[in-house]
């Protein structure tokens, strides 16, 4: 896309553009303002390249799509893993490169120092309870099977963009095929996966099997 100075940003019609970049926990405010920034039902699209955060920040921005109802699309400019695939997995069209790297692992925790055993032993009954009812939602999300994301989530995988496509999560284009008008529709010169379900609504991705 062509770069929009400052100077021509109150005169862009299209789509609010955010930046999902770094550690989400680090930038959770600014990009909970940003998501507030769009309208409800609009349009924004989410450039990724973020290795994780916190699981509530993923819980709280992807609920934030979803409440507002926003049409987004996420696309995987570099590195989409951990607490970062929950937002991806909320947009209605994704779009990965054979360059991005999405990568599912069991989720990690650490304590607190002087942490007491009872309030231990809650968190640890907490984050199982956590865990398990967020692969369902991101399984939800993506319109798969808790068993296939499993072999993705344990012990940890990294999935590259076109893996990620071609199990019908999302698009795969070429850098050089993307131009100025590529996130207006003009995309003819863009490799699509054709099983891809993800990017509409009314089209749900088919259940994948591996």
């Amino acid at each position: 896309m062509d770069r929009i100075e400052d100077s021509d940003r109150d005169e862009y019609e299209g789509p609010v553009e955010i930046a999902l970049v770094g550690d989400l926990t680090d930038n959770e405010a600014e990009l909970t303002d940003r998501l507030l920034s769009v309208p409800p039902r609009g349009e924004c699209v989410l450039f990724i390249d973020s290795p994780g955060g916190s699981p509530y920040c993923a819980i709280a921005l992807t609920t934030l799509i979803k409440l507002r109802g926003l049409r987004a699309t996420g696309i995987v400019t570099g590195e989409c893993s951990s607490a970062t695939l929950w937002p991806l997995a909320a947009c209605e069209r994704r779009i990965v490169t054979p360059y991005s790297v999405m990568l599912f692992h069991p989720m990690k925790w650490q304590s607190e120092e002087h942490v007491g055993l009872q309030e231990a032993a809650e968190w640890a009954r907490h984050f199982g309870t956590l865990e398990k009812d967020m692969d369902r939602l991101l399984a939800e999300l993506l319109g798969v099977d808790n068993e296939m994301l499993d072999k993705w989530i344990n012990p940890g995988r990294y999935v590259s963009g076109r893996e990620f496509a071609e199990a019908g999560l999302a698009e795969m284009v070429t850098i050089s095929s993307m131009g100025a008008n590529f996130l207006n529709g003009d995309n003819s010169s863009a490799a699509r996966h054709p099983g891809n379900g993800s990017v509409r609504k009314g089209s749900p991705a088919e259940k994948v099997h591996s």
